[in-house]
């Protein structure tokens, strides 16, 4: 068989109308630019007008701002958690069949593009941007809290299997659920973006769904939701950096147990140090400090695989990963309807997790989306879910491997003061601990730093329709922004700081999961008119009428080729472009 293609028919040295070009062809995409650029005065000034009203409030009457998101809790727990836990167990499903199905080959950009940045980079970008400083903080702390206190329906403390289910139920919540979150509206947005031409703003990859209303009151709705949960999600990190940098001065500088005004010091430097780097831009600041943290994170892990109890890690890798499988229809299906307790306890655990997930993704997925212009979904999902899935994997092993040893050898790792402070206690077990311990420190900080000065640019790019390289007084205004509202969820938990963070985080996802479930149906509506998809169609139509007629009029001698159809062309045969 043979097949002859006719040449594209735009006059040269104009990009054609992406409208006129055929949905079988790839239209020639040029980089989306705002309209109007500058400042959207609605989403900005709604926005920043209630963040600054939040903020008056915490620190004028934190009392009332603890019972109002307290009481706002209780009913996003009893009405709402089982959203959080099925949706969230849903996207996982969602996008391990976009990269295993046909959408699987369409690239986010043009059919002949390469990837923009290389592998290396790229997942060292998007670990750190996306989940660093929850290892830091929850390495230790998560396998040895549910070893310790084994999860509902896992048996009593103590029990044989409490190792197993320990590390299932902290691999259920760090590896392929908040991941595949990450993913959905990543896709969206890169696609849109790269493949569509729109603006880099959660509202335009809408427009399949809403079409032009993406555009309008709609759109700026979304956006605005889209802030609110970038906001309170970085506000959340930055309060569990604070909290572990606190611990790690009092215990490595010997200052003894320090208040609040400390907390707020450690949040006001993590918030310059961000700030300078957000404002520096993305080649700049985020990928060297995405490196250099990934290069201390790697000699961090590989001091405490060597030292300490290397043998018992190793067997701890593929148990866990057993275990994992084993228990992953038990923890997914796990609900208030199960009890107070266990809705308690998915109140600090699971559907905390999947909110501050939520609450990450407008920021987290729309940064992935900027780094990974030409790669295809296939290739997409499967770096954003497998590769730092693995990381995790090692992560917690070695950390919580490390401390279940210690607990299990007589040293009472789980109850040596909060949970912030267990990384450290597990290090002083080890030699140098000291220098280990203000690594980990120095961790905390780049890699929150690395995170949240791309909340920052983010929040600026959907305050400023979507521009790339939104002003500096913008992203200045929201780098201070997090940092006080940081602030004030820290103070709203009182003398149990954490609870403060998970509290106001659980509340303040919960819109942002109803805009990623109308974000993942517009996705698959924009894939099935994507051009490959078209052409497949086109393709499969028109090879099976040519084979019947080819064989039904000559047998098995005879070819296809490609002509103008002589029913709707007025043209003469001179005019054929065979």
């Amino acid at each position: 068989m043979q097949a002859d293609r006719p040449p594209h028919t735009h006059s040269p040295g104009r990009s054609p109308d992406p409208a006129d070009t055929h949905p079988a062809l790839e239209p020639v995409i040029e980089e989306a630019v705002p309209d109007r650029p500058g400042v959207d005065r609605v989403v900005f000034g709604v926005t920043a007008a209630i963040a600054v009203g939040f903020l008056v409030w915490g620190f004028l009457s934190t009392d009332s701002l603890a019972t109002a998101s307290g009481n706002a809790l209780t009913w996003v727990m009893e009405d709402t958690g089982w959203l959080f836990v099925t949706t969230a167990s849903a996207f996982v499903v969602f996008v391990i069949w976009l990269a295993a199905s046909r959408f699987g080959n369409i690239p986010l950009g043009r059919d002949d593009e390469e990837p923009e940045f290389k592998t290396v980079s790229w997942v060292a970008m998007m670990f750190s941007a996306g989940m660093g400083i929850g290892l830091m903080f929850y390495g230790v702390s998560e396998p040895i809290t549910h070893f310790a206190t084994p999860p509902p329906g896992t048996g009593e403390a103590g029990n044989p299997e409490a190792v197993q289910h320990a590390m299932a139920t902290t691999l259920f919540h760090w590896t392929l659920h908040p991941w595949a979150i990450y993913a959905v509206v990543g896709l969206a947005i890169a696609y849109g973006t790269y493949r569509k031409g729109r603006l880099q703003l959660i509202s335009a990859a809408f427009e399949p769904l809403l079409g032009k209303r993406a555009n309008g009151a709609w759109g700026k709705v979304i956006d605005m939701l889209a802030i609110f949960a970038t906001l309170f999600g970085s506000a959340a990190s930055l309060g569990l950096g604070a909290l572990q940098i606190q611990s790690g001065l009092e215990i490595v500088g010997g200052i003894g147990k320090v208040g609040n005004g400390v907390l707020v010091g450690i949040i006001a430097v993590l918030t310059v140090a961000f700030i300078l780097s957000a404002v520096s831009g993305v080649a700049k600041g985020i990928q060297i400090l995405s490196n250099v943290n990934m290069v201390l994170a790697l000699a961090l892990a590989v001091f405490v695989f060597v030292v300490g109890p290397t043998v018992f890690i190793l067997n701890l890798v593929p148990t866990s990963i057993g275990s994992y499988f084993q228990d992953l229809a038990m923890m997914s299906a796990r609900t208030g309807a199960e009890g107070d307790k266990t809705n308690a306890w998915l109140e600090s655990w699971t559907v905390f997790y999947w909110a501050w997930w939520i609450s990450w993704t407008p920021f987290v997925g729309m940064f992935i989306a900027r780094i990974s212009r030409g790669r295809t979904i296939r290739q997409f999902v499967s770096g954003v879910l497998l590769v730092p899935s693995l990381v995790s994997l090692v992560w917690f092993c070695i950390f919580g491997g490390a401390a279940i040893d210690q607990q299990q050898g007589g040293t009472d790792i789980a109850g040596a003061g909060g949970i912030e402070s267990q990384l450290f206690s597990t290090l002083e077990a080890y030699p140098v601990a000291t220098i280990a311990s203000v690594v980990v420190m120095v961790l905390v900080a780049i890699f929150f730093v690395s995170g949240a000065d791309a909340a920052s640019i983010v929040m600026g790019t959907l305050s400023e329709r979507g521009t790339l390289e939104p002003s500096r007084k913008t992203v200045i205004f929201w780098g201070v922004a997090t940092g006080a509202v940081a602030a004030v969820m820290l103070l709203v938990g009182g003398s149990d700081a954490l609870t403060g963070l998970q509290t106001i985080t659980i509340v303040a996802a919960l819109p942002f999961v109803l805009v990623m479930i109308g974000l993942a149906v517009s996705l698959v509506k924009d894939l099935r008119s994507d051009p490959m998809m078209v052409r497949r169609r086109y393709a499969a139509e028109a090879v099976e009428q040519a084979v019947v007629t080819g064989v039904t009029e000559h047998g098995d001698d005879f070819v296809i080729a490609v002509d103008r159809d002589p029913a709707t062309s007025s043209s003469s045969t001179a005019d054929d472009p065979r």
